[in-house]
């Protein structure tokens, strides 16, 4: 059914279809964009959908703001526990699954069938790396052997505040598969989505809000990521950003991105992928995480 259908059908039904705008989330809340602006939301077939936030560079600021005082407590907190509470993101993004594959359809096109397969999918590969929290120290980390009477551990530790370039053109899936392995190891993570697909990402923003996440380990930004993207990359107070929504877009926009994020020596993450429904392996962890070695005496 067409958007435009939809909408004829709630007349018939003697009312008015509502008319969304969506706000960002940072910080635990869902602010309006400091810059008051928004944008139009079309589907497949180019009807309207609703309005988003279009975010700016006061947004980005904010947003990097509430990841660094998220994150003393998220990398802090156990493994098992962060395993915990991502399994709980899974188990509420699964309670609204329909809503989920009816955004996917509506946005991208195709059948219910591929919608729901989508859906799926990323609860699947958010469950895979909620369970990879309290294993990656013994997959990254261990004992190495010295000459001397100590102990000396090699042990992975987050790299600290992350942006993120959603991928364009894979509005639920993909955007699971580059935000959750930052988070996953301990990072605060602040998230551009898609720009021609955001309304998965602003309900995916809304299901963290309800989970238990806390306020400001996941930051989402709406709007326009050749706009917002460069001030991330040049942000002192950023440590790490992932372009994968930048590899593909057109123009030099990733090179501009790694040669701002220079300045700082963030660490940039360049995996391209083609096939976000392929196994997504451990790199995206990994490319977020620093190695700490630590020396002990050896007791007697």
């Amino acid at each position: 059914m067409s958007e435009a259908a939809e909408v004829s059908d709630a007349a018939q039904a003697g009312r008015i279809a509502v008319r969304k705008t969506y706000k960002l989330y940072i910080g635990g809340a869902f602010p309006r964009s400091e810059s008051g602006r928004s944008f139009a939301v079309t589907g497949a077939g180019g009807g309207f959908l609703a309005n988003a936030a279009l975010a700016s560079r006061k947004d980005a600021r904010d947003a990097v703001v509430a990841a660094r005082k998220a994150f003393p407590g998220w990398s802090g907190a156990t493994a098992y526990n962060r395993g915990q509470v991502l399994y709980r993101v899974a188990e509420v993004l699964e309670g609204r699954r329909a809503q989920f594959a009816d955004e996917v359809r509506l946005a991208a096109g195709g059948s219910h069938k591929s919608a729901f397969a989508e859906v799926d999918a990323a609860v699947d590969r958010w469950v895979w790396y909620a369970g990879w929290a309290d294993k990656l120290a013994q997959v990254r980390g261990g004992a190495n052997p010295v000459a001397g009477p100590y102990f000396n551990f090699s042990l992975p530790e987050p790299t600290g505040v992350v942006a993120v370039l959603a991928p364009q053109d894979s509005p639920l899936l993909g955007l699971v598969s580059v935000l959750a392995p930052p988070i996953v190891s301990g990072n605060a993570v602040v998230v551009v989505a898609s720009e021609k697909y955001p309304l998965p990402a602003v309900t995916l923003a809304e299901v963290l809000a309800t989970s238990d996440v806390p306020g400001g380990v996941v930051n989402l930004l709406t709007g326009r990521a050749a706009e917002i993207a460069p001030w991330l990359a040049s942000h002192m107070d950023v440590n790490a950003i992932d372009l994968a929504g930048a590899l593909d877009a057109p123009g030099a926009l990733a090179d501009d991105l790694a040669v701002a994020a220079a300045e700082n020596l963030k660490r940039v993450v360049r995996l391209p992928v083609s096939d976000w429904t392929a196994e997504p392996g451990l790199d995206r962890m990994i490319a977020t995480l620093e190695t700490k070695t630590v020396w002990h005496p050896l007791g007697v």
